[in-house]
């Protein structure tokens, strides 16, 4: 039913016009929700260091996880302190926890797990954004800036840079909000946030462009072994993606040469072992949010590719611009 609710999303159909009153109402109340935090009704907490929220007003993966990685690594080598929270979708965790290399990725969610193995920064999750961002700066007061990995439409979570990420593929959709269409928050949105990057997609005015790049394997089983994708150029390599948008891993891998049969999941699919046993003797490639959760059973003959984004050099000037911005305020007051 999920995947076919989200098949209609990018496209017009009967189906639309029996969903519309209920997209009406969807949008009504985010609508009055939103104005109700900027009017005072709802208190917005704001927190004592530099907030970046990475968002999308879209359902789906557009590549959240990798630009969060860029800006952190970014940061970090501008002589920032970052640190990362979030909710931990699909992770059991209410209370604000850290999250470490070994960390079980069913209680902090799949992509809290990556981003700990990646970045050296702290990486925190858990149900109230707020509550977790006072928990990072309580156990790290070295931090000065806080990114959160979504969490866009969570107002209460006072924000002073807003990033919003769009699939160059998809776009939008059929531009309704839900449950008639993809979006989370119409269009309209994207005018008031700091920065728009798009994913693998013509940019217009006040864009910027993000491509992810890799052409490198690590085995799931034992991350100290690599491979390139020439060594799997010679046979027919079995594709397994459980994201938000498989289709672009399994296209990736057929720009790297490669000839691959598709097993597509839904996002944050919880994998078990017999989702990686296949007849033949062919490899598994898989994303690496995947391997997180694989990596205690996988068979030998499992990689993972590692992506990197690329972005548009003015992104990060706008960044670092408007954080500038924000510490001389703080200075005069």
């Amino acid at each position: 039913m999920n995947q076919w609710l989200q098949s209609q999303w990018y496209r017009l159909s009967i189906w639309h016009i029996l969903l519309l009153p209920f997209s009406l109402l969807f949008l009504l109340l985010s609508t009055l929700r939103r104005v109700a935090f900027g009017l005072g009704l709802c208190k917005i907490i704001s927190l004592p260091v530099p907030v970046i929220v990475v968002g999308n007003i879209s359902v789906g993966g557009t590549g959240k996880t990798p630009l969060i990685l860029w800006l952190a690594e970014f940061l970090t080598e501008q002589g920032y302190r970052p640190g990362i929270i979030s909710r931990g979708y699909a992770g059991r965790a209410k209370q604000p926890q850290s999250v470490s290399l070994a960390t079980d990725p069913t209680l902090v969610g799949d992509e809290a797990v990556l981003l700990a193995q990646r970045l050296k920064c702290p990486v925190w999750v858990g149900e109230d954004r707020v509550a977790v961002a006072r928990a990072l700066l309580v156990a790290r007061p070295d931090c000065n800036v806080i990114l959160s990995d979504d969490g866009l439409q969570h107002y209460r979570l006072g924000r002073d840079l807003e990033v919003v990420v769009v699939d160059g593929l998809r776009r939008f959709g059929n531009g309704f909000v839900l449950p008639a269409g993809p979006l989370r928050e119409p269009q309209q949105r994207l005018q008031c946030v700091d920065a728009v990057v798009v994913n693998d997609g013509k940019v217009t005015e006040n864009e910027y462009s993000m491509s992810l790049q890799g052409r490198t394997f690590r085995n799931v089983s034992d991350i100290e072994a690599f491979a390139d994708a020439d060594d799997f150029s010679d046979q027919h390599c079995h594709a397994v993606a459980g994201i938000g948008h498989p289709s672009r891993f399994f296209n990736h891998l057929r720009g790297l040469g490669l000839s691959v049969v598709e097993h597509p999941f839904l996002d944050h699919h919880a994998y078990v072992p017999q989702d990686l046993q296949f007849d033949d003797s062919a490899a598994i490639l898989m994303t690496e949010k995947d391997a997180v959760k694989c990596h205690t059973f996988a068979p030998p003959k499992c990689w993972f590719l590692r992506v990197d984004a690329m972005l548009d050099s003015a992104f990060g000037e706008i960044i670092l611009e408007r954080l500038r911005e924000l510490e001389n305020g703080r200075k005069t007051t």
